[in-house]
């Protein structure tokens, strides 16, 4: 039989009822708060932002174009026996280009100068018939009217042999023709005739087309909207352009601005403007594209970082600066002129700051970072670690400023 009887049992549940509500009240009097999760270090690469002074800049695209351009003409009419250059040839000025059969145009000087001594013999006999009549004037023994005559048949005389003498000079300029001479220091092109071909002046084809090279314009438009600073800065100083080759992006090559149009161009609400460039190499060629870069002014002290630093938010661009504490800082910044892998900071920065490069979606305002790589203009800072747990940032969706939270 059980010791406990079924009363004695029965006394007993108030009992164990009670003792189970103090152990419930004693457990939900207690503080259990979650364990705090510390987040590591978020790995960066930083460089320090720099300071120097970079140009103010407008980018075009230019032609070149031959700084003088001979299109070779045939100035008398003949057949082309022999030519004295090659395609593509430096040429000097005053070389020997073609020959124009002169044959024909000798024979013209010949008579041309036979016309002239004819004309001269013809004035002789004038003047000396002049003289003797002069001198039977003054003793009344010839009439005035014949003296009058005399005179008359000299000038005659005269007249005819200048003329001659100017027929001489044409036939000799027509033998000079002849001979087709380069007007120019240029470099040649491909010749449109060949030995045997008969040439005139009344022909619309050139013979050979030479341009200089040396220098070389390029030519470009600017918009009427930077008209009115290009004129500024045109006052002050000679303008410098930079000229690069689409396949040569590193190796700019230096000119002036030698020309701004005086007039917009109808339709388009641009300007033509041209650069002059040394081009003893060759490097550039009439009628290829080529960047250009027009110098404006030069930003003084200017504060610059990799391209790649930025971020954009809805509030603007924005960098991460690591501060002496290694916690990352995150900046609004007012973004200048690009300058080849780094852009210009007009505000929001100061040279010497380490900026982040890679990394950035690890980090949110306030989290300790962890440098694993520096630029060699940037100085390493000692990683630390956190004890705050910080949300990831997201430049996409959010503002800057504001931690997302799962």
């Amino acid at each position: 039989m059980n010791p406990l009887s079924s009363s004695s049992f029965l006394s007993l549940k108030p009992f164990a009822a009670i003792m189970l509500l103090a152990l419930v009240l004693s457990g939900c009097g207690r503080n259990t708060a979650p364990p705090v999760v510390e987040r590591p270090p978020a790995p960066v690469s930083v460089v320090a932002a720099i300071s120097r002074n970079v140009p103010d800049y407008l980018d075009e695209i230019g032609k070149c174009v031959a700084r003088e351009s001979v299109s070779i003409l045939p100035q008398v009419s003949g057949r082309i026996t022999k030519i004295h250059f090659t395609d593509g040839a430096d040429l000097k000025t005053s070389d020997l280009l073609f020959t124009i059969d002169p044959r024909p145009y000798e024979a013209q000087l010949n008579i041309a100068e036979a016309a002239v001594k004819q004309k001269k013999a013809t004035l002789e006999l004038a003047r000396i018939e002049y003289n003797r009549i002069s001198n039977l004037v003054d003793t009344n023994a010839a009439a005035r009217q014949d003296f009058d005559i005399r005179k008359n048949a000299v000038q005659i005389a005269e007249a005819q042999v200048e003329s001659s003498e100017a027929d001489v000079q044409t036939a000799k300029l027509n033998l000079e023709y002849c001979s087709i001479r380069s007007p120019i220091n240029g470099r040649a092109g491909q010749r449109l005739v060949d030995v045997g071909n008969v040439v005139s002046p009344t022909n619309a084809t050139p013979l050979l087309l030479i341009q200089n090279l040396d220098p070389i314009y390029v030519d470009f438009t600017v918009t009427e909207n930077d008209l009115t600073d290009v004129q500024h800065h045109m006052a002050d100083k000679t303008l410098k352009v930079e000229v690069r080759l689409p396949d040569e992006p590193n190796s700019p090559r230096v000119g002036e601005l030698t020309f701004l149009d005086n007039a917009v161009q109808a339709g388009t609400g641009t300007v033509k403007v041209r650069a002059t460039i040394a081009n003893a190499d060759r490097r550039f060629w009439p009628g290829r594209f080529v960047r250009v870069r027009l110098i404006l002014s030069t930003r003084e002290n200017a504060v610059l970082v990799p391209a790649d630093a930025p971020q954009m938010s809805a509030k603007g661009a924005f960098v991460y600066v690591v501060k002496p504490d290694t916690t990352a800082d995150l900046r609004l910044v007012k973004l200048g002129q690009r300058q080849d892998d780094l852009v210009v900071v007009t505000d929001g920065l100061k040279a010497g700051e380490q900026i982040v490069t890679a990394g950035q979606l690890t980090l949110a305002p306030g989290a300790k970072t962890r440098i694993v790589d520096t630029s060699s203009t940037g100085t390493a800072t000692t990683t630390g670690t956190s004890t705050v747990a910080a949300a990831p940032y997201d430049a996409a969706t959010s503002d800057p400023g504001t931690v997302k939270t799962k």
